[in-house]
């Protein structure tokens, strides 16, 4: 593996979750294989659990991971081709990216969407231009569109807690959050669960909340939810903003908050959740502290895909 951006740099999904789950068995099995290498992680965005599981993982194989935060501690960057730096913009990427290829073995990249410019958001120019000027292995720790690590942990959280020898049925239902947040969890889980293509799955939400085909392609869409959740086996409950109408707030109806009655629907199906969550507004406090949540076993997860990762670039 060359980098890790999306599924489309996985040769072997199955594979890669294996590796997961073998260094959640043993964590430190590999424990001299980063020695001497270091992952630089760069956070554009405010980040928990995706930079401290990052950061196990690589202290886990060795490595020394560096944390910077670039909106916070760095210069303003620019990331226009040919642009004019007038402006609040102070260095370039093209001069930043290939230093920090020197000083590190392995980037790690978080960014947002502005959710303003849809065009803008989802041509990845921030962390495309990274890989293009770095010189090294890139890794994605959040982008615009996608967010691969979290994807990954979820799979490798199915995988683990599903009934071997079963086709599960897997949900994906919008709930109603107080703020416009950016369509790349559900992006990235649904191209990830289509791309595995060992489940059912399905994607509930109120009409207007159509999320880009090229992800979603190869999925039941559904929106009535009570009808999508019939028979389920797993249950990822995610808030997005439109698609369509780009970065809007189309409704925040509380009645597709899921509760214990809803869940009657499914086969005594698991819940997920990536985190962080707005309590009694995306999920009940019934659900996220009873006995059908898996959203802290998924969140430890993040560990085990974050080493993985990293011990495939390592080896790549």
């Amino acid at each position: 593996m060359k980098q890790f951006i999306s599924v489309h740099d996985v040769g072997d999904i199955n594979a890669l979750v294996r590796k997961a789950l073998d260094y959640k068995a043993d964590p430190f099995k590999d424990k001299k294989l980063g020695a001497g290498k270091r992952v630089g992680c760069l956070f554009l965005n405010p980040s928990l659990r995706t930079r401290l599981s990052t950061q196990v993982a690589a202290q886990q194989l060795g490595m020394e991971a560096i944390v910077f935060n670039v909106s916070a501690e760095g210069w303003a960057l620019e990331f226009e081709e040919g642009a004019i730096m007038n402006g609040t913009t102070v260095e370039h990427v093209k001069d930043a990216a290939p230093i920090l290829g020197n000083y590190f073995d392995i980037l790690a990249i978080r960014t947002f969407p502005s959710l303003k410019n849809r065009e803008e958001d989802y041509n990845e120019k921030i962390i495309s231009q990274f890989i293009k000027y770095a010189g090294v292995p890139v890794v994605s720790l959040e982008t615009a569109t996608r967010h691969p690590l979290q994807s990954l942990t979820d799979l490798v959280t199915i995988n683990e807690t599903m009934k071997h020898g079963s086709r599960p049925k897997v949900v994906l239902t919008w709930a109603p959050h107080i703020k416009a947040l950016p369509q790349c969890v559900p992006n990235s889980f649904a191209e990830w669960i289509n791309a595995w293509g060992s489940a059912d799955f399905t994607i509930a939400h109120p009409e207007g909340y159509e999320l880009d085909e090229s992800f979603t392609n190869g999925a039941t869409i559904n929106h009535n939810q009570d009808e999508a959740l019939k028979d389920a086996d797993f249950v990822y409950v995610k808030n997005w903003s439109a698609y369509h109408q780009y970065g809007e707030v189309l409704t925040t109806d509380p009645s597709w908050m899921l509760t214990n009655e809803k869940l009657k629907l499914t086969r005594d199906a698991k819940v997920m959740h990536c985190l962080p969550v707005r309590r009694n507004i995306e999920l009940s406090d019934e659900i996220l502290d009873g006995t059908h949540s898996i959203i802290t076993q998924q969140a430890s997860n993040r560990v085990w895909a974050a080493q993985a990762v990293l011990s495939a670039l390592i080896h790549g």
